[in-house]
């Protein structure tokens, strides 16, 4: 077993050593001092196309410049942009250079180039984008009201590990190897959202029994569909909590869930509030809830709606619209699902009102137009509408868990907990498909 030492950074390995950055880079160059415009010849990366520690080409600017300035800018795979002055949030965010084409980097960033042969440039980016990391980093920034900087010179005085360059290869593939299942999982999810509103619009155009459609104020529809006011198909359309729902706070009690809690079809219990039993059963009763009663988000993103679940019966809300559907003419997750399709959200943005802060009021939702087929076809949609959710609901559920495996193994990696010839991920499933994929992994 190898024998530990004590460092600045903590117990390390024997072979790992504690150094300057500056000591293993061969370069620390500020940026271009050019203001990038929409068209030219020379992209120029900025601190927007930092994403998730790697550079993303997106929403560019273009710069003129000489061969010789664009030689001396010019960014190469495995150099590292990073981000020396901004918000403190921001300050010190650090992005890799993998991607293909020419390139030059402005004046906010400092590219870093290390020296491959002792400092792997992949394990260097991960080590700098870990949490702790980060508040080190900000730790050495100095700030003014509303800036913060971190200046080459601090930069290259930064303690980091080093440990064998073999090592710091491994650590490399295995936490890119995550990030690749990471992405393939928020693919996967953005395939089966386009997916799912592809199918709501077919479904709230074509029904599911393959009739003739008719023309109607709403778009085409199936014969035998109706199309009634949604106040004609609800018991009650009302509004949550409005005036001074602070007053009602409690420290514990009944909650109250607000619009960021209500997402397309599902309805998220993060973040919430809370009423004292007492108000909510008294003044604020009102607006208690039901099981089956549909959500509607009335400013934000309004429209967007959720069914509310047994299991918060009884609980109330803020500022949403509550639709209590009859349950003879139309299935709340039927009318649900129609305000947070197209042809549903069409009528909300006709009906938004105020021009600082969009919203939609009661009298609006209950004017919509919805389409009403017979109960049994409602079922069916929300059958097969529900199955997609379920494959969305797995997705997101993977990807969490990836990204939590990730950023526990990027902490217990770049501080030793864990050594990286300890670690056998080829029974984690990664890929996809439910089977392990071979990928190609960064070298330095």
């Amino acid at each position: 077993m190898e024998l530990s030492q004590e460092t600045e950074l903590g117990r390390l390995p024997g072979s790992w050593q504690v150094a300057p950055l500056g000591q293993y880079l061969n370069e620390t160059q500020y940026g271009l001092s050019l203001k990038g415009n929409n068209i030219g010849t020379c992209p120029v990366l900025r601190m927007t196309n930092q994403i998730n520690g790697r550079i993303s080409p997106t929403k560019l600017q273009f710069v003129e410049v000489t061969e010789k300035i664009s030689a001396k800018f010019r960014v190469q795979r495995g150099d590292i942009l990073f981000n020396r002055t901004n918000s403190l949030d921001l300050v010190g965010r650090t992005a890799i250079f993998d991607i293909d084409g020419e390139f030059v980097f402005a004046s906010y960033l400092i590219r870093l180039r290390c020296q491959d042969q002792h400092l792997d440039p992949f394990f260097l980016n991960l080590y700098l984008n870990a949490e702790a990391t980060q508040r080190r980093l900000k730790s050495i920034a100095t700030r003014a009201v509303s800036q913060s900087n971190i200046s080459a010179t601090r930069l290259k005085g930064f303690l980091i590990p080093i440990p064998p360059v073999a090592e710091q290869r491994k650590i490399a593939a295995i936490l890119w190897l995550l990030q690749w299942a990471i992405e393939q999982q928020d693919r996967l999810i953005a395939l089966t959202v386009e997916l799912k509103s592809a199918l709501m619009d077919k479904l709230f155009t074509e029904g599911l029994r393959a009739e003739p459609q008719k023309q109607t104020e709403i778009g085409p529809l199936p014969e035998s569909w109706t199309l009634k006011p949604c106040n004609d198909v609800c018991k009650a359309i009302t509004v949550g909590v409005v005036v001074r729902p602070a007053s009602h706070y409690a420290d514990s009690g009944v909650p109250a869930f607000r619009s960021f809690n209500v997402r397309e079809d599902c309805l998220e219990a993060t973040d919430l509030v809370y009423f004292s039993s007492v108000d909510n059963d008294g003044k604020l009763a009102k607006s208690k809830l039901l099981r089956g009663d549909v959500l509607i988000v009335r400013t934000g993103y309004p429209g967007t709606s959720c069914v509310v679940p047994a299991k918060y019966e009884g609980a109330n809300c803020i500022d949403l619209v509550i639709a209590r559907p009859k349950d003879l003419e139309i299935r709340s997750g039927f009318l649900s699902r129609f305000f947070n399709s197209n042809a549903g959200k069409r009528q909300t943005v006709a009906a938004k009102h105020g021009l600082a802060q969009q919203h939609l009021n009661v009298g609006a939702v209950k004017r919509t137009l919805v389409p009403i087929p017979k109960l049994d076809e409602q079922d069916d949609v929300n059958l097969v509408l529900s199955a997609v959710d379920r494959r969305i609901q797995i997705a997101r559920s993977r990807e969490s868990l990836l990204k939590d495996l990730y950023h526990t193994l990027l902490h217990q990696l770049m501080t030793a907990q864990i050594r990286v010839h300890d670690l056998d991920l080829a029974c984690l499933n990664l890929g996809t498909d439910g089977q392990m994929e071979e990928v190609v992994a960064p070298s330095g």
